[in-house]
């Protein structure tokens, strides 16, 4: 008897210890927060617990990396509510669309916590096993009851390919026992660091552009959910403390009275634990609600409550790391314990306001649809001559999951230019864009397509201009009135080879789908010349800067339709010819049409570059048009074979140490031969007063210090007046140089630096701000004067080649439009 009762008791606690999850540490093989972990095995741990809890956990994967790398989300909920997730979705969604749902105690918040978008702010895939763990902890009452209200999205790992770089490095240099000596190898990571992704972009700030394929992917997954509120978890320098809500000013205005509330609500919830423990922390600082493309702004703009968190750590951390000024050592189990702390609280709140949750939620999509915010009900964009740029534009729209269409009809009409706020008559024509603010994203919308954001503090994280028609050059208004666009279906481009065999094939040049396909053929050895003048032929009239494909020079197998296939993969409209005259301008044979030949491009990475300038660079041509880069490490530029370079990039940078006066004169001979010396903003300034380059600084006049009794309290503010964080300014172009080429008319940049660059005295001064440049965001008062009548875009001739000075990067982010043509112009022609 004694014996049967013991096996039953033996037989209970195997049978319970058998149902017990795995702890981290019992997976690992190791304490939490005493190692890095790979992606893999943050991926595979959650998969551990997944299967152990089928009834509770749903495993998502929404995407891959570029270096192939899964990404991964993983849906926790209590069984009765995972019984019914897919309900509790659609029935969600119908919210987003103005559809009537019925709400009850039964209904759930949504809350999405998102960790490890910088790669190298580790401690977040580490501090996520520990929240999913907790959450299906039976024994932890706080997460049970959470999950009661709750659905959680988690996403160990927002950015594997930087996490991974990072952590490979970390574990292959750390010492047995952690250095905690500040200046030791393990807290001095090497270029380009694990903060960005695969292309070297920050991937916290590309919620809105979307050029990432990371980011992509994860809106797509995002827009299944819409989550009600979306936490970011990341990490700031080590000598820092911790940032938890609520933000520092300024706020968009438009964010709604409920999403401020919460902010406070939450930051209460935080200050609560960290005064339990005595940890130090800070709000309301440095932290904004402004910039529309972070993990917190632009769920927020889509109705969601979205805030960051911000642990002292980063990648200089490392697994300890010595803090004098705190009197202590941090440790990534002390990181670990604070961000878990806060996803606890986010969550908490999160539970304990459910049903206002869900309820503004509702009211936000319901007034998005039925009253729009704003004074435009409808946005027009003009169509005619744009057609590429605006298909272009569409896919942008879609990916955002704004709903659009055409005019449908002629009508004039009464609106708003954007660029300019002028009020004008227009000619409403049929196949122009229509986007109508009575849907439910208007609220995005609004946001995303204002030209003079309001802006209350000037003191920000971030750029403080975006307008969409700044971004991709095309003519924008804003109108009063609703108007209900009609289908929109993209004009269908098919080239057919002519009867009689053409002279040569014509191809505009104003979108980046152009530059696509000059890649395409420049890489199968087409000959393809350009005109640098306007011309006209057929009665038809073409710009500067036309691509023309003749049958002389292209002794091709079935050229006429590998051509012809081509542009129509590429949305390119060919225009065949029977003659090499021309009614107008230059014959195909003057001096004025010149061949663009395939070059051989170099662009140099390492210490001293900003990775994301090279990033730009490096995913501008292989994503985006398509050819070939070769990259170069800085220290091998003395050992680069000039001959065999035709294009040699220099991203932003400090190259003190890398220009010497022996590679300054070995470049200017290499230029003098016929290379083409690309500079990109800080570049640049290797040029400065340099002999043989014509690149110099303002002359300014000196003024009486006025800051001897300068306010140590308001340093912050000082700084800030020498600065411009981003704002837009128009940019004067000499439309007949080649550099400007499809440019649109307008061509707007963001411009982050005070320039107070010279004219060239012997080059061509392309682009330039004049006194009337400035259209919008912060530029303090000391670095207005010298972004007045400064230089932006140079072109200086040297022998047979030419160097390009471009004081602002025309590929920042991926951003804009004009600049990518403006790019090709400085890379091909």
């Amino acid at each position: 008897m004694i014996r049967y009762i013991y096996g039953l008791i033996l037989s209970f606690v195997l049978l319970n210890a058998s149902a017990q999850n795995k702890t981290p540490e019992q997976f690992l093989g190791h304490p939490l927060g005493s190692k890095f972990s790979f992606h893999y095995q943050v991926v595979d741990y959650f998969k551990t617990i997944a299967a152990q809890n089928p009834n509770q956990v749903k495993v998502v994967q929404y995407g891959s990396t570029n270096e192939g790398r899964p990404l991964m989300v993983f849906i926790v909920a209590s069984p009765e509510n995972f019984a019914r997730l897919e309900e509790i979705r659609l029935d969600h969604l119908k919210s987003t669309k103005n559809q009537s749902v019925k709400t009850d105690a039964k209904t759930p918040a949504i809350a999405w916590l998102s960790y490890n978008v910088h790669g190298n702010e580790a401690v977040s895939s580490e501090t996520s096993m520990k929240v999913i763990y907790e959450l299906l902890n039976k024994n932890n009452r706080s997460m049970q009851d959470v999950l009661k209200n709750t659905i959680v999205i988690l996403d160990p790992c927002i950015n594997p390919d930087g996490r991974d770089r990072y952590v490979q490095w970390y574990n292959r240099v750390q010492n047995e026992v952690s250095d905690v000596t500040p200046f030791a190898l393990e807290h001095n990571e090497p270029w380009p660091g694990g903060r960005f992704n695969h292309y070297l972009f920050d991937l916290n700030r590309d919620w809105a552009w979307q050029t990432q394929k990371e980011t992509q992917e994860r809106i797509v997954f995002y827009s299944q959910w819409m989550p009600h509120l979306h936490a970011d978890f990341h990490e700031m320098s080590p000598n820092r403390s911790y940032y938890f809500p609520p933000a520092a000013k300024p706020f968009h205005q438009d964010i709604t009275k409920w999403q401020r509330e919460f902010n406070e609500i939450l930051g209460a919830n935080c200050r609560k634990y960290f005064d339990q423990n005595n940890w130090t922390y800070f709000s309301k600082k440095e932290y904004d609600l402004f910039y529309p493309s972070y993990g917190d702004t632009w769920p927020t703009y889509n109705g969601a409550i979205g805030m960051t968190y911000e642990q002292g750590g980063g990648g200089r951390a490392g697994l300890a790391i010595e803090r004098p000024d705190e009197n202590d050592t941090l440790t990534l189990k002390n990181r670990i314990e604070h961000h878990y702390v806060t996803s606890v609280a986010t969550l908490e709140t999160v539970s304990a306001n459910k049903d206002k949750m869900v309820s503004e939620f509702n009211n936000f999509y319901e007034n998005a649809v039925q009253k729009p915010i704003g004074t435009f009900k409808t946005y027009l964009i003009k169509s005619q001559g744009n057609e590429e740029r605006v298909r272009s534009f569409t896919e942008w729209l879609s990916r955002q999951g704004f709903e659009y269409g055409i005019a449908g009809k002629n009508l004039a009409v009464k609106g708003t230019e954007l660029t300019t706020l002028s009020d004008q008559n227009i000619k409403m024509e049929s196949n122009d864009l229509l986007i109508s603010a009575y849907q439910p994203k208007s609220n995005l919308l609004k946001i995303l397509f204002e030209t003079k954001p309001v802006l209350e503090d000037s003191i920000t994280y971030d750029i403080t201009s975006w307008g969409i028609s700044y971004l991709y050059g095309i003519k924008t208004f804003g109108l009063k009135e609703k108007y209900v666009p009609a289908a929109y279906q993209p004009e269908k481009t098919e080239n057919k080879i002519p009867a009689t065999t053409p002279y040569a094939y014509i191809a505009k040049w104003n979108s980046v789908n152009d530059a696509v396909f000059l890649s395409e053929l420049l890489k199968r050895k087409i000959l393809v010349r350009t005109s640098n003048i306007p011309f006209e032929t057929n009665k038809m009239s073409f710009e500067a800067g036309t691509l023309i494909i003749t049958k002389k020079g292209n002794y091709v197998n079935n050229f006429d339709s590998l051509v012809t296939a081509l542009a129509t993969k590429h949305f390119v409209k060919l225009v065949p010819v029977t003659t090499g005259g021309v009614t107008a301008g230059a014959s195909f044979g003057s001096d004025e049409v010149v061949t663009i030949r395939p070059p051989k491009i170099v662009t140099l990475v390492g210490d001293g570059i900003s990775p994301t300038a090279v990033g730009a660079v490096w995913h501008y041509f292989e994503q985006q048009i398509k050819y070939p880069l070769t990259l170069i490490s800085q220290d091998k530029l003395s050992q680069l074979p000039f001959d065999q370079v035709d294009v040699l990039i220099l991203p932003s940078g400090n190259y003190s140490n890398i220009l010497n006066e022996k590679l300054l004169a070995t470049l200017q001979d290499w230029v003098k031969k016929g290379g083409r010396l690309i500079a990109l903003e800080n570049a640049n300034d290797a040029f400065l007063n340099k002999p043989g380059f014509d690149l110099t600084k303002k002359v300014t006049t000196h003024k009486k210090d006025q800051d001897t009794f300068k306010k140590f309290g308001e340093q912050e503010r000082e700084e800030a007046s020498t600065t411009s964080p981003g704002s837009m300014f128009q940019v004067t172009l000499d439309a007949t140089h080649p550099l400007s080429f499809g440019c649109s008319k307008d061509y707007f940049t963001i411009v982050r630096n005070a320039y107070n660059m010279d004219y060239l005295t012997d080059g061509w001064n392309v682009g330039y701000l004049t006194d009337t440049a400035y259209k919008a965001g912060f530029v303090g008062n000391k670095a207005t004067e010298k972004l007045k009548n400064t230089l932006i875009m140079g072109v200086q001739q040297m022998g047979q080649g030419k160097i390009t000075y471009l004081m602002d990067d025309p590929l920042f982010r991926g951003m804009l439009y004009n600049g990518k043509i403006l790019f090709s112009n400085a890379v091909f022609r």
